[in-house]
């Protein structure tokens, strides 16, 4: 089956037990975001919120809140969409089992996008900005935004929609210097395909026709944030996933109109135009911060008949884009590594945001004739990771080998960090690349997109049996006097505020002389806190706290450490410094009074009971 609406989406989760209704009026400042990370924390439904304050327009959110809940959406194409994508990354597979692939490639082919020639629903009715759900999901967030878009555009020197480009970038609706229902911020990170085609416009000084699809079927919004091989169309892959062809015209000022979509602003964005955009909760756990983006002038606001106006929530991991990563890994499967020769897999690990924490198993297998005990191929493979697409992002990467342990599970986070530590020389194998970019919402760096990167590379036989209890004979002096294990071969201790890095640094370096003589055997890696508790709690905290709020190249000391021919290393633990820094983004803190409030929908009687 495949959905024509999201509103046939909506009907079919329901009838099947996978949607409730929330019948109360409810306020979209934070009131809605806070009933859906209640409701995805257990796991729950998707949620359709009939009566929005200040709107008249209905919404839905969590509809990807489970793997379970997504599958079931997809599940008559998935296996077809799966073995399409596979057939762009590895072409021979087709040659080699033909008939496995027959129905998916009449899939692809029916796939197709549609121009429509006839009126379409999504002209029904028009509306203003201010109209729109005006959905604010954190504190400090500067207005609301849209945060299920699908961000259209089209390459102006190669028009038409199998050159465009749709990708989940945010929208800012309201709030700052914007001129209301006339302007709206568009804000999109590093390599990011509208960026190509906005660089295009702005070298012919021509303005950038932007429209921005909110709704329509569910395969549409999975589209834009999945990452696909060259060559092949979202909006292909949206007409394979959703069984139906992305159905589209152009209106009367030229601007792109999905036809299946509940609500359509189109717009302009002229080179050079920008205003301040942000602050926003976003998905790493902290506020980005307000910065200059695209300014997108508003020319029309569609939407269909008895539209839904789509949106979710993010924050630290796991949100619902956890579950989206879950649902592109399992479509995707072995894609990745099938573009880079000897890798056999690769995980941004969600608990740190994604591009902060990666790891990744190579071969190595330049010199079958010799024992290896030194990265080679891991290496080369690593530089290929840092150089493609928004695997580049990666901020630190951890690389073991697969002959060293063919049993290794890239998901097993404990595991993996301890088969690299078991086996690291950390005088010869970490690998810095110092003034580079990384994630545009990563504040741990030292401006906008601009940090560095560390790779932790490790072969061979293991090297040592990593310590599972602090010794007693161990003696962590003042100021980083608390220490707590989170798992073998890591050490958490706590510290004071950090101040500046000329000050800090003295301070690390003079700890470091003075436990240099100490038995480190066992333990190679030192985190330093704001809170040694709460980091080694649980993997998660550990997690997030070591690779958000540190930059490598800063952030990154060790004991008995040396410089030889600009290469850096150290003959005692390395020591990342996860603390706090003046410099980093406030955290994202719930409002208590909305989460009492809250409490009433889980009452008996509400439309949450039993549920939260």
């Amino acid at each position: 089956m495949g959905y024509n609406s999201l509103a046939a989406c909506v009907a079919d989760l329901e009838q099947h037990g996978h949607l409730i209704r929330i019948r109360e009026e409810v306020d979209p400042h934070l009131e809605m975001a806070a009933i859906h990370m209640r409701v995805f924390d257990v796991a729950g439904p998707a949620l359709f919120f009939e009566n929005i304050k200040g709107s008249t327009f209905p919404a839905v959110s969590n509809l990807f809140g489970t793997l379970e809940r997504s599958k079931f959406m997809f599940r008559d194409t998935l296996d077809h969409v799966k073995k399409l994508v596979d057939v762009k990354m590895n072409p021979a597979s087709v040659l080699k089992n033909p008939f496995d692939y027959v129905g998916s490639s009449v899939v692809a082919l029916g796939a197709l996008p549609w121009k429509k020639k006839s009126r379409a629903p999504i002209l029904y009715g028009q509306t203003e900005i201010s109209a729109l759900p005006q959905i604010i999901n954190w504190p400090m967030d500067g207005g609301a935004f849209v945060t299920m878009p699908q961000v259209y555009t089209e390459d102006i020197s190669r028009p038409g929609i199998m050159q465009a480009n749709l990708g989940m970038y945010r929208i800012q609706l309201s709030g700052n210097d914007y001129a209301a229902n006339k302007e709206i911020g568009l804000h999109y990170q590093l390599h990011r395909g509208i960026g190509v085609h906005q660089t295009k416009a702005n070298q012919l000084g021509m303005p950038l026709k932007v429209s921005i699809f909110v709704g329509g079927p569910p395969s549409h919004a999975l589209s834009a944030v999945m990452p696909l091989p060259e060559g092949l169309s979202e909006m292909i892959f949206a007409g394979a996933l959703g069984n139906r062809r992305f159905r589209y015209f152009y209106d009367d000022e030229g601007f792109c109109i999905s036809a299946d979509a509940d609500f359509v602003i189109t717009g302009t964005v002229y080179p050079n135009e920008t205003k301040p955009e942000g602050p926003f909760g976003d998905h790493i756990g902290y506020y980005s911060l307000t910065h200059p983006f695209p300014l997108m002038k508003v020319h029309k606001v569609y939407h269909r008949r008895n539209p839904i106006w789509s949106f979710t929530v993010v924050g630290r991991p796991p949100q619902e884009d956890t579950s989206f990563g879950a649902l592109i890994h399992e479509i995707t499967g072995n894609a990745i590594p099938q573009q880079i020769s000897g890798l056999h897999a690769v995980h941004a690990v969600d608990a740190a945001g994604v591009h902060p924490l990666l790891f990744a198993i190579g071969s190595e297998r330049y010199t079958p004739y010799q024992e290896v005990d030194r990265p080679q191929e891991v290496l080369t493979i690593a530089n290929q990771i840092l150089g493609t697409n928004q695997l580049s992002l990666a901020k630190y990467l951890f690389i073991g080998a697969y002959e060293d342990n063919p049993g290794l599970d890239i998901h097993d986070i404990p595991g993996f960090f301890m088969h690299i530590l078991e086996r690291i020389d950390l005088t010869r194998d970490l690998h810095f690349l110092t003034n580079t970019t990384i994630d545009t919402l990563d504040y741990s760096g030292d401006g906008l997109n601009a940090g560095s990167k560390v790779t932790f590379a490790a072969v061979g036989n293991k090297k040592r049996e990593l310590l599972r209890n602090i010794p007693a004979a161990l003696n962590f002096p003042r100021p980083f006097n608390r220490a707590k294990m989170p798992l073998p071969g890591v050490v958490v201790v706590e510290g004071a505020l950090f101040t500046t890095y000329a000050d800090e640094g003295n301070v690390i370096d003079a700890w470091c002389k003075e436990v240099q003589s100490q038995d480190w055997a066992g333990i190679q890696l030192i985190v330093l806190a704001d809170d040694a508790g709460f980091t080694a709690d649980n993997m998660n905290n550990f997690i997030w706290v070591t690779f958000t709020r540190s930059n490598p190249a800063y952030d990154i000391y060790g004991i008995d450490s040396f410089t030889s021919f600009k290469h850096w290393g150290c003959k005692g633990p390395v020591i990342i410094d996860a603390r706090r820094k003046p410099h980093h983004a406030p955290d994202l803190i719930k409002n208590e009074a909305v989460e009492r409030s809250v409490d009433r929908l889980g009452s008996k009687g509400g439309s949450l009971y039993g549920i939260i």
